[in-house]
């Protein structure tokens, strides 16, 4: 396979494993009934009028299974912390003492569980479209190879070479999926 072809393949594996990335990012966002400080990752908090991460702001961690402590460098802004923690829908209470902030993160439901397991599949489904998109643009390129000289016998053998990798991209995504579902529905 020549040079051009390699970066071709190169770059669809970048593209593929962005998706990987991007999934397990968001599902570590899902909670599965143990406390973990991931679970605030992605809140922003009004810091003196500008729009900064939790965790850049305070100190965060998990003391046991069943809660999150929030330790904030500035006592200030307890309030806009305490705010958009609600805000961001998790199903969180916050609790305010004046120095840190102790949420409590409740059992999940059996109701709760299969609403997560749905979200897990759409994230899943979601990393897949990146995955086949990144075939998608990969292909293309195989088929500008071919008009710029690569011969057809190289382009087919580089086109199965993509689809190999998309196949191979897909069934991690069908495990990181199958293993986020087996934690949100362990009680």
């Amino acid at each position: 396979m020549n040079e051009e072809a390699q970066m071709c393949l190169e770059e669809a594996k970048e593209g593929m494993e962005n998706s990987i990335k991007h999934l397990k990012k968001e599902l570590q966002k899902l909670r599965t009934g143990k406390a973990n400080p991931n679970m605030l990752s992605g809140i922003t908090v009004d810091y003196y009028g500008a729009q900064t991460p939790l965790e850049q702001m305070a100190n965060i961690s998990t003391p046991d299974a069943r809660q999150i402590v929030i330790q904030p460098w500035d006592k200030n802004v307890i309030g806009n912390i305490i705010k958009e923690i609600q805000a961001a829908n998790l199903g969180f209470n916050p609790q305010d003492d004046g120095e840190v902030i102790r949420i409590m993160v409740p059992e999940l439901t059996e109701e709760r569980r299969k609403d997560l397991v749905k979200r897990c599949k759409q994230e899943g489904e979601d990393a897949k479209v990146g995955i086949r998109g990144a075939r998608k643009e990969a292909k293309s390129t195989a088929k500008n190879l071919q008009k710029e000289g690569l011969s057809e016998d190289e382009e087919k053998e580089l086109e199965d070479e993509i689809q190999k990798l998309t196949d191979k991209y897909v069934k991690k995504v069908d495990e990181i999926v199958d293993e986020k579902e087996k934690d949100i529905m362990e009680f």
